[in-house]
């Protein structure tokens, strides 16, 4: 199902400069080459993020594949500092200064929980292929299995590349 006017596979993935807890500025660029997984949360050391964050840590298929994680919430750096220390994160965690650029990729608006309405992050996640185009997005993540299905997606996305370089 496309969204209008949200991004597509194959296009390319929207700049971004986003400081981690260290205060480093992260850009799609800096990762050119590689398979970037830009995953969207929306609070830091709660159960569900907790979760998610874990099983991204965890996931020896996405090391394998040399794809790049990010996390990315409304989130301060103190803030991801902590959560990255006490789970032992080892990839960014990034703070988006305000929720424009994550409502431009569908990660942020109106949600329904348990009836009641309100605004604010989606979980979602986009994988960016090494030359910094969207592969495939999330935008309405389950966490248990995630991980494994964006590692599916880079393999799949790894296959389609290796085909097309074949066939020229």
């Amino acid at each position: 199902m496309t969204n209008p006017g949200r991004l597509q596979p194959g296009e390319a993935f929207p700049d971004f400069a986003f400081l981690d807890a260290n205060g480093q500025t992260h850009r799609p660029g800096d990762y050119a080459g590689q398979y970037v997984v830009l995953y969207v949360y929306p609070k830091d050391d709660t159960p569900g993020c907790t979760r998610e964050a874990c099983d991204f840590r965890d996931s020896a298929r996405l090391r394998e594949l040399g794809a790049q994680v990010l996390g990315v919430s409304l989130d301060d750096d103190a803030s991801h500092r902590k959560f990255a220390e006490k789970y032992s994160l080892p990839f960014p965690l990034l703070t988006a200064p305000d929720p424009d650029f994550l409502r431009t990729l569908g990660a942020y608006g109106e949600k329904n929980s348990y009836g009641k309405v309100t605004e604010g992050i989606k979980r979602s996640t986009f994988v960016i292929d090494p030359q910094g185009r969207l592969v495939k997005s999330w935008l309405a993540v389950k966490v248990d299995g995630h991980a494994d299905a964006v590692a599916d997606a880079i393999e799949k996305d790894m296959q389609t590349q290796k085909e097309m370089e074949e066939k020229q």
